[in-house]
């Protein structure tokens, strides 16, 4: 299964740099859709709801999901709390960290500044890129921009660092700058030579972040929000560069110990602020209509999705999960429903995903305000995902 943060080594932080929480007012949480929601009239709602009823009464402290499908239309919802100190409920608005859900994003922004010829997926991105990032990263002066979308570029992942894992105990609330993670995988061996396999890095997307900041002489997420988050009216939409910890963001929280004894980790996660391999924030809702309209050619051109969809099966398996695929930016994974475009994140007490299944033209998408233990095994399991998969696919 694909994992983008710190599972193992967290178990290990001190419970004495957590607090137990701020006092906040209710209207801090308050919002609202920016269109008509019919979730009320929505045929199956008390089916969905009783499934994000079960999941919280698993011990996770809060979820929020949006389904989308051609012939029943948009259903959001909620169960549990958007923040424990304070007791307030999940609201289906609400704001939570998106993770590793805006690779696809950044992939998705590549492939049109392809179409407007500014590059080419097979342009090594030494072509566009130079200096430290280039000449001590080990690949990085062969690598493609297609190989970097597609993780085989062999690249090292910063995050597999025990180095940078201690450095990030020891001050979770730092806030990290693309350079600052780079430094982590600088001089290290790569994974396998360029284009010889599949495996999952963080680090080819902070190349690519920087590659789309170079292109376009301006902050890569003010780029998604130009061609992605205005065009597509994705409103809750946002990138944490702007807003570490905005307001209305729910809390996050942890299950250090497999108890569901959960620790407050809400501003934990500094070390994806700036990059383009995490550090998005938004609502379920925003995430299945991205990736519906992305399926649906409404994003980009046909032949772009051809190739952002031309899968690679990885040399490593793991059988734990469904077989999964990679394509650029973007994983397929074979279900009993049948295939399934998705990619999902991970930050320290958050986690999300966004599926959409082909056949059905039908899209699920969910964040969660907490995750390792227990709380993992609810809701990012092939377990968890076949109980969400089997209440809501025919």
């Amino acid at each position: 299964m694909i994992r983008h943060g710190f599972q193992a080594f967290l178990l290990c932080v001190l419970l004495a740099a957590c607090e137990k929480g701020e006092k906040l007012d209710p209207q801090f949480y308050a919002c609202a859709f920016a269109h008509a929601d019919s979730s009320g009239s929505h045929p199956y709602r008390a089916n969905y709801q009783d499934l994000l009823h079960a999941m919280t009464h698993d011990g996770v402290p809060g979820v929020l999901m949006s389904v989308n499908d051609p012939v029943h239309g948009e259903w959001s919802g909620t169960a549990g709390m958007a923040d424990l100190f304070n007791r307030y409920p999940m609201k289906p608005c609400n704001i939570s960290r998106l993770g590793s859900t805006v690779k696809t994003f950044t992939a998705t922004t590549i492939m049109l500044l392809q179409e407007e010829g500014k590059l080419d997926l097979d342009d090594r991105i030494a072509d566009h890129l130079n200096g430290d990032p280039i000449d001590r990263l080990e690949n990085a002066d062969q690598a493609t921009i297609r190989q970097c979308l597609q993780h085989s570029s062999g690249i090292r992942n910063y995050i597999s660092s025990a180095q940078f894992q201690t450095a990030s105990l020891n001050d979770l609330i730092r806030v990290w700058h693309p350079e600052d993670l780079l430094a982590y995988a600088y001089d290290k061996p790569a994974d396998f030579a360029p284009g010889a396999d599949v495996r999952y890095s963080n680090t080819p997307y902070i190349l690519l972040g920087m590659l789309i900041e170079h292109i376009e002489g301006k902050p890569f997420y003010q780029v998604f929000e130009e061609k992605l988050f205005g065009p597509l009216d994705l409103s809750t939409m946002r990138f944490a560069a702007e807003g570490n910890v905005p307001d209305g963001i729910v809390r996050g929280y942890v299950d250090l110990y497999s108890n569901l004894n959960v620790i407050e980790s809400t501003y934990y996660s500094g070390w994806d602020y700036f990059t383009a391999d995490g550090g998005l924030i938004g609502n379920p809702l925003d995430l299945g209509l991205f990736l519906s309209a992305l399926a649906n050619g409404q994003v980009i051109n046909a032949a772009s999705l051809a190739e952002m969809t031309n899968w690679r099966a990885p040399s490593e398996v793991d059988d734990s999960f469904f077989p999964i695929q990679y394509g650029l930016g973007i994983f397929r994974m074979d279900t009993p429903w049948g295939e399934a475009w998705f990619h999902s994140g991970d930050a320290i007490g958050y986690y999300a995903c966004m599926t959409y299944f082909p056949s059905q033209s039908t899209s699920i998408a969910w964040a969660v305000n907490g995750n390792y233990g227990q709380i993992d095994e609810a809701t990012q399991t092939r377990s968890a995902m076949e109980r969400i998969f089997g209440t809501i696919l025919p």
